[in-house]
């Protein structure tokens, strides 16, 4: 086996990681620098300045060299995953014009005038004319458009995060086929800018010339150029190998290869995925994702304010266990998952629905989160354990969503991502889906999906069968308690199920009555 390693490069919502992964997986030397998620002018808004973005990643990349005795000459090329649909605004030289729009972003535009013609004529008849229009008033480029037409006049190329910073490491235009997730005239099912006659582009302020080259995952992006190489330290020249978003390379940095396994990922936002070489929409209109891997679509279901939803409760409800993290100098999570075991499976009917931001159609743009079943026996331990009960349910029922839609039953997980560090939480998460449960040797899977990625396309490893058998492997099991798994059942199906039909029409009254 060669003693070549890659270099991935892992741009998160609140780090940025410099990874190096030999052709076995192994994480042989890793550097993480912290970052501030956003900053916000206005009530909604998420924005970061993008030369702030490339500033760390510099930082990352400086640290890590001085953290290994590996040399950089072992360094056989390099790969980058990003955070999604966070956009950016640049000239012709590259230099941003405004700050990105971060994804965690809730601006909207409304007023916009509404897709006509043929399209507009069948969206009409198949009732599908108020999805588009939630979909035109959530675009970015749209809200530019509108409220700084000299900034999208100005603006060269539009592009997401991952195509920034691919521009500022090779001096090239270009990002992967396996980064296009947002509100962007992207062909989801031919994994291609849609076509001059699709609907998205009268949807949509974006002219094509505004968007770079796209090369699919495990191609060759371009080269580090000198000056990246003497901001960053990786050596000028070597080959800058496509992959794709955090959450595709996630899924494939598990194992999940086949549409059998599905890969839950519990960060900031809370997803199950599984890898399809069909395409298939478990809602119309809304797609699957590009995958990781060349010609495949990631079909993900997701909880957008999924594990943020921990942060929340740290710090409206945390406050004892802060103290005492700091006084003990651990992170508070690690006592707040004490809380778990002081409520019993079920939380003693209470009931949580983490529809904390709402959806486009499943749940739509009405959804509320919603907490039922309290009564005098229940204490914080108790809403602890149902906000990870609630996001457990959820997730399920995507799976459940999934299945009916492809035709291939779910039989296995792997969990990824911050909250799969702790064994209360998997075993919870086994219980209620009532499946083995498995955590992948490694947390960083984003940066190991990447990795596999560079690996295939520098021809380390034949193809991805090999790559992930090699590279991907089971870290600790979890294996269903039947009688608890009885408990979940039943208050999934009988409870959990049918709160969001039956709530819905209040959540319509309320936003009719607040908006």
């Amino acid at each position: 086996m060669t003693s070549e390693v890659v270099l991935a490069i892992d741009n998160g919502t609140q780090s940025v990681r410099a990874l190096l992964f030999d052709p076995r997986g192994n994480l042989v030397a890793k550097s993480r620098v912290p970052i501030q998620p956003y900053f916000s002018d206005h009530p909604g808004w998420a924005e970061q300045q993008p030369e702030y973005y490339w500033e760390k990643l510099c930082q990352a990349c400086q640290q890590l060299w001085q953290t290994t005795d590996i040399p950089k000459s072992a360094v056989a090329g390099v790969t980058l995953t990003t955070q999604r649909a966070t956009l950016i605004n640049v000239d012709r030289s590259g230099t941003p014009l405004r700050p990105a729009i971060v994804w965690l972003d809730q601006r909207r535009t409304d007023g916009l005038k509404p897709v006509s013609g043929i399209w507009g004529a069948i969206f009409k008849l198949v009732r599908m004319s108020g999805t588009v229009a939630y979909l035109q008033a959530e675009a970015e480029a749209n809200w530019i458009f509108k409220h700084q037409p000299d900034i999208w006049r100005q603006t060269y190329k539009y592009l997401l995060l991952s195509g920034y910073l691919t521009h500022r490491l090779t001096g090239r235009f270009v990002d992967s086929v396996g980064c296009q997730v947002g509100y962007l005239p992207f062909d989801y099912k031919n994994l291609r800018w849609s076509s001059p006659r699709d609907w998205k582009w009268q949807a949509l302020a974006i002219a094509r010339p505004q968007l770079p080259e796209l090369i699919p995952p495990t191609g060759q992006l371009g080269e580090i150029t000198p000056g990246a190489a003497e901001a960053t330290g990786i050596p000028a020249g070597l080959p800058v190998i496509a992959a794709a978003a955090d959450k595709a390379c996630e899924v494939i940095g598990s194992g999940c290869l086949e549409p059998h396994i599905g890969g839950l990922s519990y960060g900031t936002t809370a997803t199950i995925n599984t890898t399809h070489r069909k395409y298939l929409e478990v809602i119309p209109l809304i797609p699957p994702y590009p995958a990781a891997i060349p010609g495949a679509h990631s079909l993900e279901i997701q909880i957008f304010r999924g594990f943020w939803m921990i942060t929340w409760f740290k710090e409206e409800f945390g406050h004892r266990e802060q103290d005492l993290a700091e006084e003990q100098g651990v992170e508070p999570e690690d006592l707040l998952n004490g809380l778990i075991d002081l409520a019993p499976p079920g939380s003693e009917g209470l009931i949580l629905q983490p529809y904390w931001s709402p959806g486009i159609k499943v749940p739509g743009p009405e959804a509320k989160g919603a907490v039922i079943g309290f009564s005098d026996v229940h204490t914080r331990a108790h809403l602890y354990r149902a906000i990870l009960e609630g996001l457990a349910y959820a997730l399920r029922e995507g799976k459940e969503r999934s299945e009916q839609r492809s035709g291939i039953p779910i039989t296995e997980l792997r969990v990824s991502g911050g909250g799969s560090q702790s064994d209360t939480v998997l075993q919870l998460t086994a219980d209620v889906f009532g499946l083995p449960t498995i955590r992948p040797h490694t947390v960083e899977t984003s940066g190991l999906g990447a990795a596999i990625d560079a690996m295939v396309g520098l021809g380390l490893h034949p193809d991805f069968d090999t790559a992930i058998r090699e590279m991907t492997r089971v870290g600790r099991a979890f294996e269903p308690d039947s009688h608890t798994h009885a408990i979940y059942d039943q208050l999934f199906h009988r409870v959990y199920k049918r709160m969001y039909p039956r709530l819905r029409p209040l959540y319509q009254t309320i936003r009719a009555i607040t908006q």
